[in-house]
């Protein structure tokens, strides 16, 4: 099923390769032997979980509805107009941030604030809509990012003490 959402992101303008650049950009000052191989096959193993494929047509599926203008109003002019408080969209993204924990949070948060790369590019005013999309490859990038934080061999591990 990765694929089908694959080509659903790709149908809107998002490649795997683009949502890697940022997960490398976001892991390669805390581990320097990252390769884009590698981020681009923490994407996909973020885009395997049917809760973030879920998220994803659900989101992809509302943009393109309001781009044919087949939302009741009020929820059409919001679209329209990415209305700032709207913050729908960012909690549907949240639901692809949490599958790989709390870093995955605060790098959604940074990402959103930010917006580099193919972020930024959905995030600009033009002839489609992408209320949701922006902030679901956000989400994306976090995941993958935080799974790559996660299984980094070279992390500092703790134990607990031994107890009598």
């Amino acid at each position: 099923m990765a694929s089908g959402i694959e080509a659903w992101l790709q149908k809107r303008g998002v490649s795997v390769a683009d949502v890697a650049e940022i997960v490398y950009t976001l892991q390669r000052p805390y581990n320097p032997d990252l390769t884009m191989e590698q981020c681009e096959e923490s994407v996909r193993a973020v885009l395997v979980k049917r809760e973030v494929q879920y998220v994803l047509y659900t989101g992809i599926a509302l943009d393109e509805l309001a781009e044919r203008r087949l939302l009741p109003e009020p929820l059409q002019a919001i679209m329209e107009n990415d209305e700032s408080l709207y913050g729908v969209d960012e909690t549907l993204a949240l639901g692809i941030t949490n599958v790989y924990g709390m870093i995955g949070l605060t790098s959604f948060g940074y990402l959103d604030k930010v917006k580099p790369g193919i972020i930024r590019q959905l995030n600009l005013k033009g002839e489609r809509i992408h209320v949701f999309l922006d902030d679901l490859v956000a989400g994306l990038a976090a995941a993958a990012s935080a799974r790559i934080a996660h299984q980094d061999p070279k992390a500092a591990r703790y134990d607990l003490p031994e107890t009598d």
